[in-house]
């Protein structure tokens, strides 16, 4: 039977990490604003010290471990950011980590992981392969913190609401990237429990969203791998998921879907107007606005999820290259 995640492991959460995160800011847009006719601010997470929200939930469970769980290392599978948190995390605690990847991950993240003192494993093309190798090493003794359907990840990813419940506490709308559904579990939960008015909408790339999918299905499913500018929304939910896929069919108000050709205009648009440098998968809440697919935002924060785009195609985009042309070249964003 599976642990039920409520506010109070938010709160404890947020006790725990305090001095190991960056509490980010919150800030106003006025052209979104004026385009969307609502008050529209942008939750920073870009600014995280690893570059993404997800140094949030690696702390938390970095720390939750018990002393032999320490001794054993951890090990993960990340398209990015995940890996970059969990790398941090670990390297502070004095914990050894290993994170599993595929090939299809672009060299920026990995070089960002091995920066932090993780050690890499390449394994195959899809998260899949990579899943593999990391559930060999945890059957050897290692521990398993996954990159989002985990009670201690999703607890830690929920801190990011208490913050901007405090720095837009009449919030009507908070625009969410959506992947596995840690983040979005950990945010929905924590706001619907202060506030169930509170609208909570996920979003996510047209090619390859396994939760928007599996949400549609009423079940988790599994669908392709496609190159994306949001490439750390890739991957799949899991067939035996737990936590995340039941809590995002409980929690979210609603999903949508932009296309690579949004994505690409709002990473301009947070360059320009925002003066932000963000990844595609930090994009999706800004492209959805843009692309008129929120109806009546009222009070909303976007939740900008993470920078770790390679600056090389970060200038191609900004230059105004074709965005497919852009997804299949690699090096976008990460999960």
């Amino acid at each position: 039977m599976t642990e039920t995640i409520t506010l109070q492991h938010s709160y404890r959460a947020r006790a725990r990490i305090a001095g190991r995160i960056r509490q980010t800011a919150m800030m106003d847009s006025p052209t979104l604003s004026r385009l969307c006719g609502g008050q529209v601010a942008l939750k920073l997470e870009n600014r995280q010290i690893t570059g993404s929200f997800k140094l949030r939930g690696a702390a938390n469970a970095v720390l939750s471990l018990t002393p032999e769980q320490r001794a054993a290392g951890v090990v993960g599978v990340s398209t990015g950011n995940h890996g970059r948190g969990l790398a941090y995390a670990a390297a502070q605690s004095g914990v050894r980590c290993v994170i599993c990847m595929s090939e299809l991950v672009p060299q920026n993240k990995v070089a960002g992981i091995r920066s932090h003192g993780a050690e890499v494993r390449i394994i195959g093309r899809s998260q899949d392969d990579a899943q593999a190798e990391a559930e060999r090493l945890a059957a050897e003794g290692m521990t398993m913190l996954p990159p989002f359907d985990h009670p201690d990840v999703i607890a830690g990813q929920g801190t990011v609401a208490l913050e901007i419940l405090e720095q837009m506490p009449d919030l009507q709308t908070v625009l969410v990237p959506l992947s596995g559904g840690g983040l979005i579990s950990g945010v929905g939960m924590v706001l619907k429990a202060a506030n169930p008015d509170i609208r909570v909408i996920g979003v996510s790339m047209e090619r390859g969203a396994a939760m928007h999918a599996s949400l549609q299905a009423g079940r988790p499913v599994q669908v392709e791998e496609l190159p994306t500018l949001a490439d750390s929304l890739g991957g799949g939910i899991g067939h035996d998921n737990a936590y995340t896929f039941k809590m995002t069919q409980a929690l979210v108000d609603d999903a949508v879907l932009v296309s690579e050709a949004e994505i690409a205009a709002a990473i301009r648009h947070a360059y320009f107007e925002e003066r932000q440098v963000i990844e595609g998968s930090g994009s999706v809440g800004i492209a959805a606005l843009l692309a008129g697919k929120i109806k009546e935002p009222g009070r909303c924060a976007v939740l900008v999820s993470g920078q770790n785009i390679g600056m090389g195609l970060h200038k191609r985009i900004i230059d105004g290259e074709d965005a497919d042309m852009a997804a299949e070249s690699g090096g976008g964003a990460d999960a």
